[in-house]
């Protein structure tokens, strides 16, 4: 009796492993560029962005989290602090669509079924592809090549959770994208036959931010650190 008593015990366990919770919602917010054009505020949204969210919680300390995010950059050398880009006058808007995977690590264990109320401070990192259109600057003016391109970057997002009401968890948080690409703006055109058109810091690549909020609503399985 002793042995069923293990097999059955270790059965339930084998389960509960593999037993998940997920959530699901949106992102809403604003986003500013930090490249050759415009202003370089770290934390300043000058346009809107939405997108939405799926996280798969492993862990009450870790997630994997799936986002798709729309948004318009806009740059704007008349904001700018710089005076020589106030006096050369560009000004670019470029609209994106990204896609971000990567793993979310909680300060806290956030465990959403002891029944009590939960919060904490996360972090989240791994890997984003961000479509965009290519352009140049020719006499000060922006022009279009008529292409696109998708600019490959790591998102590094500082936040905070909490319940929110039952099965709704509510987060605010602030997320930059260092991009592997300085295209975005039109500083370094995408066609080769178009180069001499370059300008700005060709050493510094292009970043942009993420401000806002997510709502996601949790369902599924209890998740394998909960037994009830």
């Amino acid at each position: 009796m002793r042995h069923v008593n293990v097999l059955i015990i270790s059965l339930l366990t084998l389960q509960l492993s593999f037993s998940q919770i997920n959530e699901i919602g949106v992102f809403v917010g604003g986003s500013n560029f930090i490249g050759d054009v415009g202003a370089t505020d770290y934390i300043s949204p000058n346009q809107a962005a939405f997108g939405a969210i799926y996280k798969w919680n492993r862990s009450s300390r870790h997630s994997y989290r799936v986002s798709m995010i729309f948004s318009e950059l806009e740059g704007i050398d008349l904001n700018s602090d710089d005076p020589r880009r106030q006096q050369r006058g560009f000004s670019f808007n470029n609209s994106i669509f990204e896609i971000s995977a990567g793993m979310e690590f909680t300060f806290l264990d956030f465990n959403l079924h002891s029944g009590k109320p939960v919060a904490t401070p996360y972090l989240y990192t791994g890997i984003s592809i961000a479509r965009h259109d290519n352009n140049f600057f020719s006499n000060g003016t922006l022009t279009s090549e008529n292409s696109e391109s998708w600019a490959y970057g790591i998102p590094m997002v500082l936040g905070f959770k909490a319940r929110l009401i039952d099965k709704f968890i509510i987060g605010l948080e602030v997320g930059a994208r260092y991009t592997f690409s300085d295209e975005i703006d039109g500083s370094i055109p995408d066609a080769d036959f178009r180069q001499q058109f370059r300008f700005g810091n060709i050493n510094n690549n292009d970043w942009y931010v993420f401000s806002g909020i997510t709502l996601t609503y949790t369902f599924g399985e209890n998740p394998c650190y909960c037994i009830n």
